[in-house]
């Protein structure tokens, strides 16, 4: 009996080509791509080779020339099993046989023996000699191919794994924080509350710059799990009733202390509220704070931040737009990938790991909206938009299926 090899990604199309041609007592090789099938074949020397074309990796003309270009793999029966290939291209690679899908159970045993007993015994004429070279020719051309795809494949699969690891880091990185500063935001707050003495002004003025470091490490700690969820797919929402205007007022005025600092002047247009909305307010808040931080980061000393509010058909909208140097248009397509900053040098003037844009949208889409960036100079009523300008937008009742994609 045969050693038979089938190159076949259809898990259901091996099985039953095995079980056919088991049952005649051909020992079969099963293989899932091209590049499989031909390190199998290289190490097995096969007595017939059955072919899918369209499998990935190399297809199946690929595999062909690959094969033909072996020696000791020339004179084996190559047979193109497909239900979307071409005869006379399969022939003229090197394959012996074409059999279309789907394959004739009844008589499949039978077809593979006639293949088995003919093999690639007959003399070429000279025309087949060029098609040989030809072939031979293109082979190489394939072996390097191969080569590359090879490559490629492990390179993949060890971009896959660290992608697992950089999850699982941020995963453990964040717990590892979280735990040893719950008690240090405590004790910091009891302190600042005198409940353990009274303290003296120049104490109470250096745990003010302690709680606000506490502040943006636990901000920074925060990202650090929404990014976790972003890479996951996995962002928990919780919903319930509240107050869209209500929310970005607190968002607001979470900035305070930064705005006077730095000099910024805070533009708003509010409508008279409430706005009524069923959501998770406290995602929202903190992805309006992100936007909100972006805003001041990069505006300059003396300049002007704006908000603006609107219902907007079945959706709520929050612009914030400032006046610092806009965004290049080569570079808008990206801001709103994880990690991508537009100055990302360690001298940088500006704070952040650069993943606040996308956990901002990926906040909004979670509750039926998008954020999005307006082309510069545009006005939306009344309010000019000299720098940039990002749009909020979530639903009235934001949907109760999380949506993955950011």
């Amino acid at each position: 009996m045969a050693r038979v090899l089938h190159i076949e990604d259809d898990p259901r199309n091996r099985l039953l080509v095995r079980k056919l041609l088991s049952a005649e007592g051909h020992d079969v090789i099963d293989a899932s791509d091209g590049l499989e099938g031909v390190r199998e074949a290289l190490a097995q020397r096969p007595d017939l080779v059955l072919v899918d074309l369209n499998i990935p990796g190399l297809d199946g003309y690929e595999v062909t020339l690959r094969l033909r270009t072996e020696a000791s793999l020339t004179k084996i029966p190559i047979v193109a099993i497909t239900a979307e290939g071409d005869r006379e291209t399969s022939i003229a690679v090197g394959c012996d046989g074409f059999l279309q899908k789907p394959i004739d159970a009844r008589q499949f045993a039978r077809q593979v023996a006639g293949y088995l007993g003919t093999g690639r015994q007959r003399m070429p004429s000279s025309a087949e000699v060029n098609e040989e070279r030809l072939r031979v020719q293109s082979g190489r051309i394939v072996a390097h191919l191969e080569e590359k795809v090879a490559e490629l494949s492990t390179a993949n699969a060890r971009l896959r794994e660290m992608e697992r690891l950089r999850t699982e880091f941020y995963r453990n990185i964040s717990h590892e924080l979280a735990t040893p500063l719950t008690p240090i935001v405590g004790y910091l707050r009891m302190l600042m509350d005198q409940e353990l003495g009274d303290t003296s002004k120049q104490q109470a003025k250096a745990l003010r710059a302690m709680d606000d470091c506490v502040r943006r490490l636990r901000a920074t700690l925060d990202s650090l799990i929404d990014v976790t969820g972003l890479e996951t797919g996995k962002m928990r929402f919780f919903h319930r009733e509240y107050d869209f205007l209500d929310t970005v007022r607190r968002s607001v005025a979470h900035l305070g202390d930064g705005l006077h600092d730095r000099k910024l002047t805070m533009l708003e247009e509010l409508p008279r509220g409430p706005l009524p909305a069923y959501g998770d307010s406290d995602r929202l808040g903190r992805a309006i704070v992100q936007l909100l931080d972006n805003a001041t980061k990069f505006t300059p000393e003396g300049g002007i931040v704006g908000v603006l509010v609107r219902p907007v058909d079945a959706m709520y909208e929050v612009v914030i737009a400032d006046t610092g140097a806009g965004i290049e248009a080569e570079r808008a397509s990206r801001i709103f990938e994880p990690f991508y900053q537009v100055d990302g040098s360690p001298t940088r003037a500006h704070g952040g790991v650069g993943v606040g844009l996308a956990i901002a949208r990926r906040v909004a889409r979670g509750l039926g909206g998008d954020v999005k960036l307006i082309p510069e100079g545009a006005t939306i009523e009344g309010m000019f938009l000299g720098g940039a300008a990002f749009s909020l937008t979530v639903a009235k009742r934001a949907p109760t299926v999380v949506i993955d994609s950011v």
